[in-house]
């Protein structure tokens, strides 16, 4: 366990082969720190190597969260301070740990109850088998504090169907288990109840490889139940084709219905930035392979990290809490094409360099 960290932020445990790392912050549902990722990164290296361990559950602490996102708060104190290494140090160090989750050598399995956005999806969204309870609640809501959906939000997004992932990033729209299992998120669906059980059962049975462990996980298996989201699925391909956030709204306000006129509602209210470098992010995106993903979104991350959006996305939600941000620039139009391309210039001297992961062997 590093240097510094609390021990209770994050724990780890290995019984019979299995290693269990729990998110233990559930107080503030298991946000997490860049204490927490310097934790887990070595743990995860050496158990890659470790013969002795044939596979890792992930899981969150308390009721309610198995991870609500990174902790934002405390990095945008940070560059309030003009402190810019917390902000380098934390998004580098966050998606060198979810690159290490994308590639690794053993069966990782995550067991998500309750809330489990942005930071939380990278942690989970990275290994082959997601298991999801009944309780819920996954979003990508980056672009409402002037982010983008990082931690591989690129690769996770596009690979939902038409659509649902640009507009799952674009509004940070809110989904339960049926819908999370329908695009893909979800590998399993299991009560809330069954957790425990469900991680007894991994380990006793100690599962080495995906089949395995899919064996063990599909006897708590529940049905899935209908998917609101994916029989919406038409309208959602039709109203975000767009090629540019003003189409899309265009779209939204021509459309006329209820539901679309409370999306184009959510989008007034994002930052106009956030926005059009996501929609740049993800059409963009498509066809890279996971390691370009996470330079690239590395380089938005410290762009985000100069500019004044993200500040004040954190002062209006998390600590003013007046819901009242005032973006910079405010309006769409005054987003140029020049101002979005300069999110995704590289960044000479300190680009994300994710060789430390290559060559991990079981």
């Amino acid at each position: 366990m590093s240097e510094g960290l609390l021990p209770e932020s994050v724990l780890f445990e290995t019984t019979n082969g299995v290693l269990t790392i729990t998110l233990n912050r559930p107080k503030a549902l298991n946000a997490l720190s860049l204490e927490m990722i310097r934790a887990m990164d070595p743990m995860l290296r050496r158990a890659a190597q470790d013969a002795s361990v044939r596979c890792v559950v992930l899981q969150g602490a308390g009721e309610r969260a198995f991870c609500a996102g990174g902790d934002v708060r405390a990095v945008a104190q940070a560059v309030n301070a003009g402190d810019m290494a917390v902000a380098d140090a934390f998004f580098r160090e966050e998606y060198t740990l979810n690159h290490l989750l994308h590639t690794y050598p053993k069966p990782i399995i995550s067991l998500i109850h309750g809330v489990c956005m942005g930071g939380g999806v990278g942690l989970s969204a990275h290994g082959p088998l997601r298991v999801v309870a009944e309780s819920l609640l996954f979003a990508m809501p980056e672009t409402g504090i002037g982010l983008f959906p990082d931690v591989g939000g690129t690769w996770v997004l596009n690979r939902m169907p038409g659509e649902i992932g640009l507009y799952l990033g674009l509004t940070g729209a809110r989904l339960a288990a049926a819908d999370a299992c329908a695009i893909g998120f979800a590998t399993h669906h299991v009560k809330d109840a069954d957790l425990p059980a469900l991680r007894a059962a991994l380990v006793e049975a100690a599962p080495g490889t995906e089949a395995e462990a899919d064996a063990v996980i599909s006897r708590f298996d529940q049905p899935r139940g209908e998917s609101a989201l994916l029989a919406q699925q038409a309208q959602i391909d039709r109203l975000f084709a767009g090629d540019s956030i003003e189409a899309i709204l265009a779209a939204l306000e021509a459309d006329g219905s209820d539901w679309a006129k409370v999306q184009a509602e959510t989008l007034r209210h994002k930052s106009p930035t956030s926005l059009k470098i996501t929609l740049a992010q993800l059409r963009g995106g498509k066809g890279l392979d996971i390691a370009a993903v996470f330079v690239r979104e590395y380089r938005l991350s410290q762009h985000c990290m100069a500019g004044p959006d993200f500040r004040e996305g954190i002062r209006a939600l998390l600590i003013d809490k007046d819901h009242a941000p005032k973006w910079s620039p405010a309006t769409l139009a005054a987003v140029t094409p020049l101002l979005v391309e300069s999110f995704f210039a590289p960044l000479p001297g300190r680009e994300l360099d994710l060789s430390v992961n290559a060559g991990l062997t079981a």
